[in-house]
């Protein structure tokens, strides 16, 4: 089993999330996140001021999958999630030892 974490662009979130439905990958875990990288924060603007922020807003998916998956599901993210700009964001894959599902513990495949 592997774990894939996507940190991607807010903007892109709903092309990607209806990209993996496609696939049929209908269950993730999402996260607010807060980054620093080349584009060296964002501007806000808060009742007509400009204001620098130190960081860069982004969205996390936490993916559990069969190792025949991660290919997909990387493409899809990969395709969904591109602009081409600086900041299109990073997929990092893990090794998964075990998962358990807490309600009817199950383990293994059978608890994604």
């Amino acid at each position: 089993m592997k774990k894939i974490e996507a940190i991607v662009r807010l903007s892109r979130f709903d092309r990607i999330r209806d990209a993996l439905a496609e696939i049929g990958v209908n269950f993730f875990t999402l996260t607010e996140v807060k980054g620093f990288g080349l584009q060296k924060g964002e501007k806000l603007v808060y009742r007509g001021s400009v204001y620098d922020a130190d960081y860069i807003a982004r969205l996390r998916l936490d993916i559990i999958c069969g190792e025949d998956k991660v290919d997909p599901i990387i493409d899809t993210i990969v395709s969904a999630g591109r602009t081409g700009e600086v900041g299109d964001g990073k997929i990092i894959v893990y090794d998964i030892d075990q998962v358990v599902r807490i309600r009817t513990s199950e383990t293994g495949k059978a608890a994604i």
